[in-house]
């Protein structure tokens, strides 16, 4: 069993394209449901399922599990909801941390989330000059939430 731990934030200007390492996403959900979502994504050259539980504070628990490529592209294909989301995530690190960014495409497009996954919810960290308004719990911001309700129809 895992535990993800994680802080969502806006974002309010590109700085960090130039500190960080690019990577294609493409993600569907086979399940949204209040309690749980499941997840097949595309990672540049990888694929994974991912089972999430709903969120209790910033945690929730979370399995994924790497899965073989020509599968995640039938299941996002014929399994998911549609339409899929389509996003570049940046990588940055940041001491023994990482932020991820994630900038929107399709329907999405105009909103970049920025995320920080930490080892407790107590844990302090440094928030970048690229960082806005923190949107952790804020269900419009969730994936899974965006894949029915495209940021463009806000």
């Amino acid at each position: 069993m895992a535990k993800e731990i994680e802080r969502k934030f806006l974002v309010k200007n590109l700085f960090f394209k130039e500190l960080g390492v690019p990577h294609k996403i493409k993600q569907g959900y086979i399940c949204t449901e209040k309690n749980r979502v499941v997840r097949v994504r595309l990672y540049d050259e990888q694929a994974f399922l991912t089972l999430k539980s709903a969120s209790v504070g910033f945690s929730r628990e979370e399995f994924e599990y790497e899965i073989p490529l020509k599968d995640a592209e039938i299941m996002l294909q014929t399994l998911c909801i549609q339409p899929v989301i389509e996003k570049t995530r940046w990588v940055i690190p940041q001491g023994k941390r990482k932020w991820e960014i994630d900038v929107f495409e399709g329907e999405n497009l105009g909103l970049i989330i920025a995320e920080i996954e930490l080892e407790n919810e107590a844990e302090t960290f440094k928030i970048p000059e690229f960082i806005d308004k923190e949107v952790t719990g804020d269900v419009r911001y969730y994936n899974s939430f965006i894949n029915q309700n495209p940021y463009s129809k806000w």
